[in-house]
């Protein structure tokens, strides 16, 4: 009688990330500053920030509901503005090595961001599905159009809120949630992860970040997460490491191995041979 070796269900992991400045260049309310001709954005926002006015990452949320020259933004601006956000490189690589790419492991991948939630569906648009984008929601006047109201804001502790009910949906231990940030609203967030023994890392050198993070990556490729990924939550070397990325049609040009990860990542030839990336998915 022989035995057969008992197979088990690949562990899952809740992955989520920002937006703006996490998967993107731009800051949202910069682009749709440019698009209606508001001025002074980012001393208005500067201003509220000063006075602990809104949570920090919901000034805009606030503006668009309060500000006069924000006023006229309607549902199809902020779809505009998602086609005109420069997003970082390599966005879908990210999410489909996460989803299939790692041996015994799934991560369930989703965006949470007080960026309007129009905004990001529209930059993701093919990427990420739209039920797995949680941004600011707003109500709208069904006769006007207006922005009248705001339903949900996932900035600071929101951004708590909204992690710890997807965590409960999918039934996801608290240990294996992973947040990725950049910026001072992601603070309630990573301490939160962090005391629940989950994975924090930070893709800018913002000071408040990155005293907090466990892990700090800087790169202008949104697949360089995949690095301390892979190594602290798979427990894979860095030769492994490189051949997944490989795998996925890319190089790891240079990887400087500190505290700080700087990743610097390029396109793999058809051929074989190694040439300079050209990123075509930019916004």
């Amino acid at each position: 009688m022989s035995i057969r070796p008992r197979s088990f269900p690949p562990r899952r992991y809740l992955v989520a990330s920002d937006f703006d400045q996490t998967l993107s260049f731009n800051d949202s309310g910069v682009v749709l500053s440019g698009l209606i001709g508001a001025e002074r954005f980012e001393s208005k926002v500067a201003g509220l920030s000063r006075a602990s006015f809104v949570q920090q990452g919901a000034e805009l949320a606030y503006l668009l509901l309060h500000d006069p020259e924000f006023r006229q933004v309607r549902k199809e601006h902020l779809v505009e503005v998602g086609r005109r956000i420069r997003l970082k490189h390599h966005i879908d690589v990210l999410t489909r090595v996460l989803a299939t790419g790692i041996e015994g492991i799934e991560c369930v991948y989703n965006v949470i961001s007080a960026a309007p939630e129009e905004v990001i569906q529209s930059a993701l648009e093919g990427i990420v599905p739209p039920e797995r984008i949680h941004g600011t929601k707003f109500d709208y006047d069904p006769n006007t159009g207006e922005i009248c109201g705001i339903a949900r804001v996932p900035a600071g502790y929101g951004k708590v809120a909204v992690l710890g009910d997807l965590q409960r949906t999918l039934g996801i231990p608290r240990d294996r949630v992973i947040y990725i940030g950049d910026g001072s609203s992601d603070v309630h967030v990573m301490l939160h992860v962090n005391r629940r023994d989950g994975l924090t890392i930070a893709v800018s050198e913002t000071r408040d970040i990155a005293q907090i993070a466990r892990r700090q990556v800087l790169s202008e490729d949104a697949a360089s997460v995949l690095v301390p990924i892979l190594e602290d939550v798979a427990g894979w070397e860095p030769e492994r490491i490189r051949t997944c990325f490989e795998d996925a049609g890319l190089v790891l040009q240079e990887w400087d191995r500190m505290r700080t990860d700087v990743v610097s990542i390029r396109a793999a030839d058809v051929d074989g041979r190694d040439q300079p990336a050209a990123f075509a998915n930019l916004a």
